[in-house]
């Protein structure tokens, strides 16, 4: 008889991730396990903690910090790794600058429109984002991003904080990709049931002309970063509940987990209106 060797439990990661140059904590990070396709979110300290591989002996976690390059390490399973201080490089970022030559900036309106929203939630854990594309319909040409509007949802814990994020719509099937907004705006909304805008002008985003995507990423804060558990039948969502418009014929509403990537969000009523999140945007528009 041989005996049978029980494979090494998922010994935990742990550890803090910070900038290279300054040494400053990095908040609400986002790593992941490759083969794994799980992660979790640093607090916003920079702190993090997660499960180690279990399926195979070895895995890379993937550190993506907004505004950075991104970083691969090797962990083994069974391995214990605590108390890491994982470095990463700021990404350069090539300005752009909007020349207005004999003409004049009026303000632009894209995305939903409705003023109130459609039955239905939309919600998230931490580290998801969910991304609504406001498209430049009539083609004008655009400016900078001037704000960017969410209706929050009068359940949940509406004022618990979120974070921007603005996008192109590079990636595969013209997904959420490449970051236009590469500052940390995270955000409060004062209460629910209404809509909430951000100012974004000290930014100076330049719209791409198609358009681009908006989204809110879950972030977590305090103790709940390390008490909250989200298999619990009795988990009550902690942060923001946003609510959808059916105004469009087509989906335009993507998610994203970690470890899992950006999926379009195809759900549709009775009637084939397509959910898609109430987000909308302010750009410059030039005459």
């Amino acid at each position: 008889m041989h005996a049978q060797t029980t494979p090494p439990a998922a010994a935990p990661l742990t550890g803090k991730i910070i900038d290279k140059t300054t040494k400053e904590p990095l908040p609400f990070t986002s790593l992941s396990l490759k083969d794994e396709q799980t992660g979790a979110l640093s607090n916003e300290f920079g702190v993090f903690q997660l499960p180690g591989p279990s399926k195979n002996d070895t895995d890379s976690l993937i550190v993506m910090a907004l505004g950075y390059d991104h970083l691969a390490i090797a962990v083994q399973r069974g391995k214990p790794m605590a108390d890491m201080v994982l470095e990463v490089s700021r990404r350069a970022i090539a300005l752009q600058n909007v020349l207005v030559k004999g003409g004049k900036i009026k303000n632009l309106g894209l995305g939903a429109t409705a003023n109130r929203p459609s039955d239905g939630l939309l919600q998230g854990q931490p580290g998801s984002q969910c991304a609504f594309f406001v498209k430049n319909d009539k083609n004008k040409r655009l400016g900078n991003v001037r704000s960017v509007s969410f209706y929050i949802g009068e359940n949940g814990f509406p004022r618990e904080p979120f974070r921007v994020r603005l996008y192109k719509a590079d990636g595969n099937y013209n997904a959420p990709n490449t970051d236009i907004l590469t500052d940390n705006v995270v955000v409060s909304a004062p209460q629910g049931g209404q809509w909430y805008t951000v100012d974004l002008t000290p930014y100076n985003v330049v719209a791409p002309e198609e358009g681009f995507f908006v989204a809110m990423e879950w972030i977590v804060s305090g103790d709940k970063f390390f008490n909250t558990n989200f298999m619990d039948e009795s988990y009550t969502p902690y942060g923001q509940i946003m609510r959808p418009t059916f105004e469009f014929k087509e989906s335009r509403t993507w998610n994203y987990s970690i470890g899992k990537g950006w999926t379009l969000l195809t759900m549709a009523t009775s009637a084939g209106q397509h959910y898609n999140a109430m987000i909308r945007a302010e750009v410059d528009m030039i005459k």
